[in-house]
């Protein structure tokens, strides 16, 4: 029987699949070695006398076996500043204000631990995850269907498969096969995968190419998310998965997981090899390349941290939703802008490891 979104694997697994036949359970074990990073973001508003509001998203809010907010610090001066957790919880953001006649000035420090993340098929997570968030993580959004053209490209994929973890397997490596990574296009692309499934040309950047992973998986009922963050250090894999120096302001990126009963959120990132195929000039047939695409499903190299999972979000003080949230957001008198406008919003990252 196939599976949708409304009638999901973690519902009615098939028997003898992997989430039918879990392994014995075992608590999960905290990694032995955290890296610490220091975020720094330093905005500088162009012009005076405007009255600004700039929305900044920070670091994951929620403690994880892979990452860890230690804290954060900030000055400058805004006439009022605050921390706001989305509803939802799947976001956390810096809100801030500028009364008209200020120039507006702001740095924000977090200190972010991170682990290597792997999954490890032999061991099974202790608690299930909570099924609001799973029912989330198979419902559509703005930029990602859960049915239609995605549901049927998902069944010419999945053929016969029926085991879920093998099921997003093959959904992975179709889409690292098909997809063509644009680094002209600004940010981490738009995200559209509704465009994408209608033009029936895939790729584009992490958001495009991680977000049609998402959908597949979603449209045959198993949860998935694009998780939105920031490389903050070099890559030990291929120099273009990191960066370059302590300097992060166009180090975002989109990454994905995808959720099994028994087996919690599994790490994947086909975005990425396609960025190694078109930055380190790889051929399909290349050992290397090769290796990579077995490496980045099941793991993520923590030189990158999250920053959140919210999608269609609702800013506070904004009406309308936005598809996700990565870069500053400012709104002046005049309009609206992004961190991909640098006339509008003067503003750098850095990230540098310390030692504790």
């Amino acid at each position: 029987m196939a599976h949708t979104a409304l009638d999901p694997i973690t519902e009615k697994p098939p028997q003898g699949t992997s989430a039918a036949r879990l392994p014995p359970v075992k608590a999960a074990e905290p990694p032995a070695e955290w890296r610490t990073y220091q975020i720094t973001t330093t905005v500088n508003l162009k012009g005076s006398g405007r009255p600004s509001k700039l929305w900044l998203p920070l670091p994951l809010n929620q403690d994880t076996l892979f990452q860890r907010t230690l804290g954060h610090t900030w000055e400058g001066n805004p006439g009022n500043a605050s921390m706001r957790r989305l509803p939802d919880g799947d976001l956390e953001v810096f809100h801030c204000e500028w009364r008209e006649g200020n120039d507006g000035k702001l740095q924000i420090s977090t200190l972010v631990t991170t682990a290597d993340r792997h999954f490890d098929v032999t061991k099974r997570t202790v608690a299930p995850e909570r099924e609001d968030i799973l029912r989330r993580n198979l419902q559509a959004s703005q930029m990602i269907p859960n049915e239609g053209l995605s549901f049927q490209l998902g069944e010419r994929i999945l053929g016969r498969i029926k085991d879920p973890v093998a099921q997003a397997k093959a959904i992975y490596e179709w889409v690292v096969d098909n997809t063509i990574y644009d680094p002209s296009l600004p940010g981490c692309g738009k995200g559209d995968v509704r465009e994408q499934l209608i033009r029936g040309q895939y790729g584009g950047r992490s958001a495009d190419i991680n977000g049609l992973f998402v959908s597949i998986c979603r449209s045959i009922g198993i949860p998935a998310r694009c998780v939105y963050g920031l490389r903050v250090a070099p890559s030990r894999l291929f120099r273009s998965l990191g960066l370059a120096s302590d300097d992060a302001t166009r180090g975002q990126h989109v990454r994905a997981e995808f959720y099994v009963p028994g087996y919690g959120w599994i790490p994947v990132d086909p975005s990425d090899v396609r960025r190694a195929i078109a930055i380190e000039g790889l051929s399909d047939r290349d050992s290397k390349l090769i290796s990579l695409k077995k490496v980045l499903f099941g793991v993520w190299e923590m030189n990158w941290i999250a920053f959140n999972v919210g999608t269609d979000v609702t800013l506070p003080g904004r009406n309308s939703p936005m598809p996700f949230l990565l870069l500053p957001q400012l709104e002046t008198p005049q309009g609206r802008h992004d961190g991909s406008s640098p006339q509008a919003i003067q503003y750098t990252i850095s990230a540098k490891r310390v030692e504790l």
